[in-house]
């Protein structure tokens, strides 16, 4: 039987044929937006690594190495943008209001995700609006002091400190850093007084170290390694459990001066929270097989670095402990942001 238009006549069969395929074709965009990988893989344009800390120090030298190893796996141009400020909050804010395409990653830190929530408001929910990718770093703080302070051990500076209370001043990362968190551990474990002062990154921090603007710096170690080695800043002390490969001969200060005392950090992967998880899978596993190649790990041993990759759900598992872990110990300091 002859179907009819509206209007009585007949329908032409090339125009049921036009109108099936365009339905067809609606349908088809329609799933290709709902489900972006059924019609092209990821990535399809250049991705940018978001980093809350300035060129020079701990978190740009990771995400720096590892940038054009994923360009190498991953046939597209990773970009590193740094956006500096607040202890790495800015950064972080701008990755988790980022459209959840996989087109901006973070290379987040223990400052922004989990220390510097508990010290005051930011404005995201660290725990809520990101999915992560895997953690990538753990690695230790170290005491560092200007040449021409009199204090070639922790044991000495603890007894000038003591000796001229307030007097001295001790340079961190950012308020709520863990280099601010070791440096308050260490005042509260020896009894003493050093004020603190913030930067807005470890480069920063360690030009005015070397500068003698500042008479101690608590730093991610690899910031602090070169300068070290070249003899522009003086090491005292690491603040982990055991010595770093990078520094053999420096002692931690748990060895050298105060029983029991450890601060360590890490930084790891998020991206947006509604990221699409086969988007999530692909990142995390080129994420492992950068950090298990041999000359990215060698680099990063050399700056004091360890590698610690973990799937998604174990890094989820993490962030969620140390929220609890530092959350006490923040509140019992009272440790508020500046």
């Amino acid at each position: 039987m002859e179907r009819t238009t509206t209007a009585g006549r007949p329908e032409c069969p090339l125009v049921r044929v036009t109108t099936r395929l365009l339905l067809t074709t609606l349908a088809v965009t329609a799933l290709a937006t709902a489900f972006p990988l059924s019609a092209q893989e990821y990535p399809a344009k250049p991705v940018r690594i978001i980093i809350g800390f300035p060129p020079g120090g701990a978190t740009d030298l990771v995400a720096r190495l590892m940038a054009p190893k994923y360009t190498g796996l991953l046939k597209q141009q990773f970009i590193v943008d740094n956006r500096p400020g607040a202890n790495g909050v800015i950064g972080s804010d701008l990755a988790a209001k980022a459209a959840p395409d996989g087109y901006s990653i973070h290379l987040a830190t223990v400052g922004s995700l989990v220390l510097s929530p508990a010290t005051g408001k930011v404005p995201y929910d660290a725990l809520r609006d990101f999915a992560p990718i895997s953690q990538a770093v753990a690695l230790q703080n170290i005491f560092i002091v200007h040449p021409t302070l009199p204090a070639r051990t922790m044991k000495e500076l603890i007894a000038l400190a003591k000796a001229r209370p307030g007097a001295l001043n001790f340079a961190s990362s950012g308020t709520a850093s863990t280099g601010h968190l070791a440096g308050e551990l260490f005042k509260s474990m020896a009894n003493v007084n050093l004020v603190h002062v913030p930067y807005k990154g470890g480069g920063p921090a360690i030009v005015d170290l070397v500068a003698g603007h500042v008479e101690v710096f608590v730093a991610i170690i690899s910031t602090a390694v070169p300068q070290v080695k070249a003899g522009k800043a003086r090491a005292l002390a690491v603040t982990g459990t055991k010595r770093a490969a990078a520094l053999p001969d420096v002692p931690t200060v748990a060895e050298a001066a105060l029983k029991g005392y450890e601060a360590t950090t890490w930084y790891g992967y998020v991206a947006p929270a509604a990221t699409p998880r086969p988007i999530i899978e692909r990142l995390h596993k080129a994420t492992v097989t950068v950090l298990e190649m041999a000359d990215v790990k060698q680099t990063l041993l050399d700056q004091g670095i360890e590698v610690a990759p973990s799937s998604p759900e174990q890094f989820a598992t993490y962030i969620k402990s140390e929220t609890g872990k530092w959350t006490r110990v923040i509140k019992a300091a009272n440790l508020k942001a500046e």
